[in-house]
This record gives structure tokens, C-alpha cells and sequence, in this order.
């Protein structure tokens, strides 16, 4: 009987899919002695780790207890030290390991029909001073990463860690995540369909430039001003039709209409779409913060395109929860944790987001025809024995 089933399934698919060789080949050169362990599967292990719902890397500990399911697994020193020589050249190793890995998944497993990058960033408390600690636009004090992710494939895909004080709609910083994580994904997928969404720190020209000079579609949160909210008002009952959910399928108690908005600062195509909905029970109306999409359809000029607003742009869901870089913000409180904004901790976020990655690939490789190896034969056995 065995907790850690799972876990070594996501281990066999990495080892499967060249993932587990790749990181190897990146941290080639990093291995002290012949005998000593292998760097790419240490790095494997601590993405392992954060999958297994470690929050440190002396939790590494929990998979050292499994020999027979992972083999051997280094030390917490080891971990450390590897961490430690991660420098901007293997880092750029490290993703294009990801990459090719990735690529291989999707050819096997079939890629997204329309790839969604949702861009968000998260909040991270710090209850002591840190390294990098700072207040936040909301009164708090720690940290303020930012995230992109795949929507179909639940994947992450990049990750900046920011201190606390960064800008929340800083476009520098969301240029820099959108191009990592358009890295990431196999060449013939970044296709003028591809939509970048994000909330209302998206929503700044700079960002939704590049976005339009790169072929791609947007979709972004609008603060509701006064002018916003004045052409709001002035919509006849019949501008408004019913919204459309994720599925397709009409959105019970929520309509949508266009805003006549001046937009010839935006990119050529973007159009303003207002969503109303009844309010749910108990809803704070006079402290919510209203916010409209704001879609963008840079291959039609704008005013020429009669699509419907309920089909204008799907809008974002709530983003997949943030756990792994929420998981390094919780390693900067702890003393047995990687230590400095600018050191280790900065080199573990670069790859922290391989956890959610792993179960992705897994659920993935599973849709996919083929011989399990020999130990992912033996990792089924064991998840047979611990549903039994």
C-alpha cells in the first residue's frame, strides 16, 4: 500500500515523454562525481515534491522514503547546490526542455483546437521581512508574481516572481511573461487564433500592442469610468442579447451588448462588450468593482465586424488556482527553504510551475495509444493496490 501512486505515474510520464532526459541534457556538467546523482532528476523530483503537495524542499524527504517507487533520491543538500547553479544559461535550457517535452505531448495527446493564455498575477504574504518583501497595491506586504497558463490543458507556462510593490498592470512585465510562455509551446500552435486574456492589468496599450503586432486576439478587463458607464446607460433593452457561457450554451440571468465607445487609441478591431448579470444572494453591489471586457480582433478593422457581442470573445474563468508559485511564496517563510529573492528562490519559481505540468502531461499521456514502460507498469500496480 502506497500514498505516493500518483506521484510516480507523473514520474514515469516525465520519464516517458523525454521530459526527465531533457532537464539532464540541460543540467549536463552540474554533477560533482560519476556516482553522484543526476541533476535533471532532481530537478524532476523537486517539481515532484511541489506536485505532491510539498511546500519546502526538505519535503523532498517524502519521496526519499519511496526507494522502490522513485529510486534514489537526493539528499536536501543535494537539492540545494542544485538550485544554487542554476544560472540564466541553464534556466534558458531548462525551458527549451520543457519545450520539446511539451511539444511531444501535444503530438501524441493532440494539442488544444484553440490555444487561451490566461495571464494573471497573485498576491503572496510574507508574515516576517524578506528579501524582496515589499507592500502591495492592496495594503499587504510579501510578494507579487505573475502567471500565464494554458486554459484548455490546465498547463503552466511562465512565471515572473516580482516583489511586492510591482505594478499590477505593469506591460513590461506581462511582454516578458507572454513571450516566455509563447516559448513554450510548439511553433505551429502560436497561430493568429491564439487568444491572450487577462484581467484589467492587461488593459494597457503597450501590452495589447505587441499582442495585435504578433497576429494574436485579446481579450481584457475595462475599469468602469464615468464615460464607460454613461454609454452604459444609454443602451436601449433591445442593444442587449443573451451572454454566452464557456460552452457555447446561453448563460442563464447574464446579457451582453456592445458599447459605443470611442476606441481608435486601441488596436484596429477591439470592441467593448458589457456583460450584466442578476446578482447572486448577498451580493455586495456597492462595494463591487465593476470591470467590461474589452475583446480584440486585430484581422478585422474595427466597425466592419458584425459578429454578435455574446460571441465577440470568450471571457476568462477563474484562473487555475495559483498553488505553485503560491507554494514558493510559503519557501521564503520558512528557514529550511531557498533563501533571497534574487537567489535560489528566484531560480526555483523558474521551474516550480513543472508541478501542474507533470499532472497535465499525465492526464495527457494517458489519452495516448502505447507500451507503458516497465516502471510506469509498475506505478499502475501500485495505484491498483492503493484503490483496492
Amino acid at each position: 500500500m502506497t500514498s505516493r501512486a500518483g506521484t510516480a505515474l507523473e514520474a514515469g510520464v516525465a520519464d516517458q515523454v523525454g521530459l526527465t532526459a531533457g532537464l539532464s541534457a540541460a543540467l549536463e556538467g552540474l554533477r560533482e562525481r560519476r556516482s553522484g546523482h543526476d541533476r535533471g532528476r532532481v530537478v524532476r523530483d523537486l517539481a515532484l515534491t511541489l506536485a505532491d503537495g510539498g511546500d519546502c524542499l526538505a519535503d523532498l524527504r517524502v519521496l526519499r522514503d519511496q526507494e522502490p517507487l522513485f529510486g534514489g533520491v537526493a539528499s536536501d543538500a543535494t537539492g540545494w547546490r542544485t538550485l544554487a547553479a542554476l544560472d540564466e544559461r541553464r534556466l534558458q535550457a531548462i525551458r527549451a526542455a520543457r519545450a520539446d517535452a511539451r511539444g511531444r505531448v501535444w503530438e501524441r495527446a493532440g494539442a488544444p483546437e484553440r490555444v487561451i493564455l490566461d495571464l494573471d498575477g497573485t498576491l503572496l504574504t510574507a508574515h516576517s521581512d524578506k528579501e524582496g518583501a515589499a507592500g502591495t497595491y492592496k495594503g499587504g506586504f510579501g510578494f507579487h508574481p505573475l502567471l500565464c497558463y494554458e486554459a484548455t490543458s490546465e498547463e503552466a507556462l511562465a512565471g515572473l516572481l516580482r516583489p511586492g510593490n510591482a505594478g499590477f498592470n505593469t506591460a513590461s512585465d506581462h511582454i516578458e511573461l507572454l513571450e516566455q510562455a509563447l516559448a513554450q509551446l510548439p511553433e505551429q500552435t502560436r497561430s493568429p487564433g491564439l487568444l491572450v486574456r487577462c484581467d484589467r492589468a492587461g488593459a494597457t496599450h503597450a501590452f495589447l500592442d505587441h499582442v495585435a503586432e504578433r497576429g494574436f486576439r485579446f481579450s481584457v478587463g475595462l475599469d468602469l469610468t464615468e464615460p464607460v458607464r454613461e454609454a452604459i446607460l444609454a443602451l436601449p433593452e433591445r442593444a442587449w442579447q443573451p451572454a454566452a457561457a464557456q460552452d457555447g450554451a446561453d448563460r442563464e440571468g447574464a446579457w451582453v451588448a456592445e458599447l459605443p465607445l470611442e476606441l481608435s487609441a486601441w488596436p484596429a478591431g477591439t470592441r467593448a462588450i458589457c456583460r450584466r448579470e442578476r446578482p447572486h444572494p448577498g451580493a455586495q453591489l456597492l462595494h463591487r468593482r465593476e470591470r467590461l471586457p474589452l475583446p480584440g480582433f486585430p484581422d478585422q478593422p474595427a466597425g466592419v465586424s458584425d459578429r454578435p457581442p455574446r460571441a465577440a470573445a470568450p471571457r476568462s474563468r477563474r484562473l487555475r488556482g495559483p498553488d505553485p508559485l503560491r507554494t514558493v511564496g510559503s519557501l521564503s517563510e520558512k528557514p529550511r527553504s531557498p533563501a533571497g529573492f534574487s537567489g535560489r528562490s528566484e531560480r526555483f519559481v523558474r521551474f516550480a510551475a513543472s508541478a501542474p505540468r507533470a499532472s497535465a502531461f499525465s492526464r495527457g499521456e494517458q489519452l495516448c495509444k502505447g507500451r507503458l514502460r516497465r516502471g510506469m507498469r509498475r506505478a499502475s500496480s501500485f495505484a491498483v493496490l492503493s484503490c483496492c
